[in-house]
């Protein structure tokens, strides 16, 4: 499945998707396919606040351990419940149900993340 327009995309993996001051990061499904079985994800809480370029949390599969980056910072305002009960949704749908955290932004731009075309040139 090839990286998502609506989105942009990190040197580590991670989609970043801009509605107004909301960004949506997930992971992508190259970084999915390197992982295999996802089986657990650390994600942090409501109201932390993370910080563009550093770890925000860990994702673990059968295969190996993986820490999760923003490239955006600010406050987090909403954690996806459901990948947490079920870390296999991340495996099944990337870009939809398997989302992890929203952040809200004072300055919600992604122009320095890779275009969905640069991403896919870069990891055919």
């Amino acid at each position: 499945m090839p990286a998502s327009a609506d989105r942009r995309y990190s040197e580590t993996h991670e989609w970043h998707k801009a509605e107004g001051n909301i960004i949506t990061i997930g992971i992508t499904q190259f970084a999915v396919d390197e992982l295999t079985d996802v089986t657990y994800v650390d994600l942090p809480n409501v109201g932390k606040h993370v910080s563009a370029g550093n770890a925000f949390g860990e994702i673990e599969s059968v295969k190996a351990t993986a820490e999760l980056n923003a490239s955006v910072s600010g406050e987090v305002t909403e954690v996806n419940a459901a990948v947490k009960d079920d870390p296999s949704l991340v495996n099944s749908d990337p870009y939809g149900k398997g989302w992890l955290i929203k952040v809200k932004t004072a300055a919600p731009d992604l122009s320095a993340l890779m275009t969905a075309d640069q991403y896919n040139a870069k990891h055919q």
